[in-house]
């Protein structure tokens, strides 16, 4: 299916893809992850404060997207094997059930299935950089999934029909990690760093650099040519987040942060 991706003006709400990270561990102080850790804690200073949030986490999918509905929105713990404390972490953030059901509503009018899910908690990969760049959680939240599918072009459609419910008083996270090869984690090689460096390089170029926005578009269409992609992601819903947010932006991004985790180079790009 063709989902035309710029029928709207673009959007001027502050937009950041963040890596977020290996499970619970930056919230824990892992050391791997101090750099990330010190990026998450000041990225809110180079934005305006948001009178709202809207997380697309990588760690979920879902046919149709859901959005949550809760009015308090408990945590979902979807990590294993961490220290017994990593079970006990808070984030009691409110919900907005308005907004939510004004978002299921614009997606729909824009041919995009959606639901309510009033159930499921905000997963790791929401509560964890929230509680690094935003500890206080007095900024209402929301999650919104990822389609199983993992179609760029379609989550591109859903960032620009998310235009018209986002504003400058809105904050748009898009959780996921520009480097997600599990195996390279633990078992770093030399093939894994070049491309590691390759992708990374070739992110930057692609969503800071000088292209018109249809080439930019058609480049992010096509990331799996891109140097190392399919290396760097086996499994793409890590990087499918980043495809929301240039829907929403409908521009490259004004700023590229780098840093290293678990020994590899990982992005964040913001758009503000």
């Amino acid at each position: 299916m063709n989902y035309p991706l710029s029928p709207s003006p673009m959007s001027n709400t502050p937009i950041v893809f963040l890596s977020h990270g290996g499970g619970p561990m930056p919230v824990l102080g892992d050391p791997t992850h101090q750099q990330l850790i010190e990026q998450l804690r000041t990225l809110p200073t180079r934005l305006p404060r948001p009178r709202r949030i809207l997380v697309i986490s990588a760690h979920w999918e879902a046919s149709p997207v859901k959005v949550t509905t809760q009015r308090l929105p408990g945590l979902y713990y979807d990590y294993h094997g961490f220290p017994p404390e990593s079970y006990q972490l808070a984030y009691p953030v409110n919900g907005d059930p308005d907004w939510a059901a004004n978002i299921i509503e614009t997606l729909a009018q824009r041919g995009i299935d959606a639901q309510a899910e009033q159930q499921r908690g905000l997963d790791h990969g929401v509560f964890v950089p929230l509680m690094l760049m935003y500890p206080e959680a007095d900024i209402p939240c929301l999650q919104l999934s990822l389609h199983p599918s993992l179609d760029s072009e379609l989550h591109m459609a859903i960032g620009v029909a998310l235009r018209s419910v986002v504003s400058p008083d809105t904050l748009v996270i898009g959780s996921g990690f520009s480097f997600h090869n599990m195996a390279e984690f633990f078992r770093p090689t030399e093939q894994g760093q070049h491309s590691n460096l390759a992708f990374e390089q070739w992110l930057e170029d692609t969503l800071t650099g000088s292209l018109g926005e249809e080439r930019r578009q058609q480049a992010l269409n096509d990331w799996q040519q891109a140097p190392g992609a399919r290396f760097c992601h086996p499994r793409e819903e890590h990087l499918i987040p980043l495809m929301v947010c240039y829907g929403i932006a409908g521009r490259g991004a004004d700023m590229a942060l780098q840093c290293e985790v678990l020994g590899k180079r990982a992005s964040q790009f913001v758009w503000r």
